[in-house]
């Protein structure tokens, strides 16, 4: 549509463009805007004052989730409301990371309860959105727990395990990490043999990214 206006220049860098230039889909990304697009119905506006959570609400349920002492029913709860305002908010995406809720999501998604794994599965999902976390996430150790998760969880973990691989894989250091991963994309190849619908369509998106680095 951009060019098809007869602009001439990138709309971001607003460097000129060539005179023919090769356009090249993006299906990755066009798949992660389709599924948060899916999962996350437009609802009305309303005020700020009457959203969900608050932003200083927000900080109990990371207490709860990083607290040894919680059950595993009040961490799923604390997961469950973090899905939902991590979702839409970016300034809560980053106190999330910034707070130390990533390690005890990754703990839930070791914990072998199925629950609590596509939760926090979910959660992480949604702080891949940032781009400052895709490295970070990758650093912390997400990769081998998604590969774990791509072979023996559940049929939803292991679809939300390939697109998180694809949200993380828009970085281009991380698809290097991914392939280098002894089992990462042989996982994926598993799954688009023997997944079910939603599962061959997440491991064929991933599997697309992460292609785009030739040593994959």
């Amino acid at each position: 549509q951009w060019i098809d206006s007869g602009n001439r220049t990138c709309p971001i860098t607003k460097l000129p463009l060539s005179e023919n230039p090769s356009l090249i889909p993006n299906h990755a990304l066009r798949s992660l805007i389709s599924n948060f697009a899916h999962v996350s119905p437009k609802e009305p506006s309303r005020p700020r004052t009457q959203q969900e959570l608050s932003h200083s609400q927000s900080q109990a349920l990371i207490s709860t989730l990083i607290s040894r002492s919680s059950s595993n029913a009040s961490k799923l709860e604390s997961l469950s409301r973090l899905v939902r305002l991590t979702k839409r908010d970016s300034l809560i995406r980053r106190k999330v990371t910034e707070s130390g809720a990533v390690r005890a999501a990754l703990d839930c998604v070791d914990s072998g309860n199925q629950v609590l794994q596509e939760k926090s599965l979910s959660l992480l999902l949604n702080l891949s959105l940032e781009d400052d976390n895709k490295v970070g996430l990758v650093a912390d150790g997400v990769i081998r727990r998604i590969v774990t998760v791509l072979r023996v969880g559940s049929p939803d973990c292991k679809a939300i395990a390939a697109t998180l691989l694809t949200s993380l894989a828009v970085v281009e250091v991380n698809k290097a990490t991914i392939g280098s991963n002894p089992d990462a994309i042989s996982a994926l190849v598993s799954l688009l043999r023997v997944g079910n619908d939603r599962e061959r369509k997440e491991s064929a998106t991933a599997l697309y990214a992460l292609c785009s680095f030739p040593d994959n």
